[in-house]
């Protein structure tokens, strides 16, 4: 008999591993948590409590697999979650987001990237001038925000600057809410709008967002920019997202400057969701209707020839609808120069 014969008879070496089980634990004692900034796969997260709260440090668990955890989210802690330093606990569930604020890297990109999750309200920060406002990157901010089922609001800056006026107007069929500001001026305003809310903070490179969130909570120190006069664009300060807690209650999350938004993700069909009105009257439309202005036989003209929708405010919803499909066009909202200037 051969050597390979005599070892052929021995069996081989039973398995130690325990059997697989269909039971996974339900975490009911799992505190629940809130991601508010990540860095390197370790998770920051504000645990309420009757001392005001905590913040704790926490990691994925291995059996999220793939499921993603991002700004904004609810998640179940497990673990040591006592936020004591040198402690770690283990996110072991992402709870349903109310909302998603989503973008693409552009049109033609099909995949979405997730940005902040169970935010109420999307800020969206321009300048009035120096950088000249870009009214293609706002509608694509509010294509964004009525996607995800935010509350858009405008919040215009350095408005000593130049009338702020020919830009509100361009927004105002729409029913868009704005606040003013300028710097060093009151933020009183502004705070109103965003007391108890979760407010994410968008905007192009430059327009004073990191001012902006200084003025509301002191001690923040987001870095300040400068704007290139020659080019007019600002430069990333923000590198990171980031949420603060303001002072009077509610939340603000700063994003770093944006100068692209993809939209390859929002369906345009439900887009004319977000404005009821329009909506009731779009569903007289025959079957299949874009609602753009070349559409044949579309309500809302129909509506507006009637006297029953606005035109202005047609026109500005088709101009939302042109942003997602990559047609936008860049609305002039400087003032006219002054003639004895």
């Amino acid at each position: 008999m051969s050597r390979y014969d005599e070892e052929a008879k021995y069996d081989r070496p039973k398995r130690r591993t325990r059997p697989r089980t269909k039971d996974r634990p339900s975490y009911d004692d799992a505190v629940i948590g809130f991601v508010f900034t990540r860095d390197r796969g370790r998770y920051a997260c504000w645990v309420d409590g009757p001392d005001g709260g905590r913040e704790v440090t926490a990691m994925k668990a291995r059996q999220l697999g793939r499921t993603g955890v991002i700004v904004g989210d609810r998640v179940k802690l497990d673990g040591n979650a006592t936020g004591d330093e040198g402690s770690l606990a283990r996110i072991v569930e992402v709870l349903p987001r109310t909302t998603l604020l989503r973008r693409s890297a552009d049109d033609d990109d099909p995949v979405e990237r997730p940005l902040v999750a169970n935010a109420d309200q999307l800020v969206i920060v321009v300048a009035v001038a120096n950088p000249e406002p870009r009214t293609g990157l706002i509608d694509r901010f509010l294509v964004a925000a009525y996607d995800a089922g935010m509350r858009p609001l405008l919040c215009l800056t350095k408005t000593d600057l130049a009338d702020p006026d020919p830009l509100l107007s361009i927004y105002r069929p729409l029913g868009v809410e704005s606040v003013a500001t300028q710097q060093g001026g009151d933020l009183s305003k502004l705070r109103e709008q965003l007391d108890d809310r979760t407010s994410v903070l968008v905007g192009h490179s430059g327009v004073g967002k990191s001012t902006l969130v200084n003025g509301l909570i002191p001690g923040a120190d987001r870095a300040i920019g400068v704007v290139n006069e020659v080019t007019g664009r600002g430069r990333h300060t923000s590198t990171n997202t980031l949420v603060l807690r303001l002072p009077e209650g509610g939340w603000i999350i700063d994003t770093p400057g944006i100068r692209s938004f993809g939209l390859a993700h929002v369906d345009p069909g439900k887009l004319i969701g977000a404005f009821p009105d329009l909506a009731d009257i779009a569903a007289d439309c025959p079957r299949g209707c874009t609602h753009t202005e070349t559409a044949p036989d579309c309500a809302l003209d129909e509506a507006v020839a009637a006297g029953r929708a606005d035109a202005d405010r047609v026109a500005s919803f088709r101009r939302l609808l042109a942003s997602r499909e990559g047609r936008e066009t860049q609305h002039d909202a400087t003032p006219e120069p002054d003639a004895t200037s």
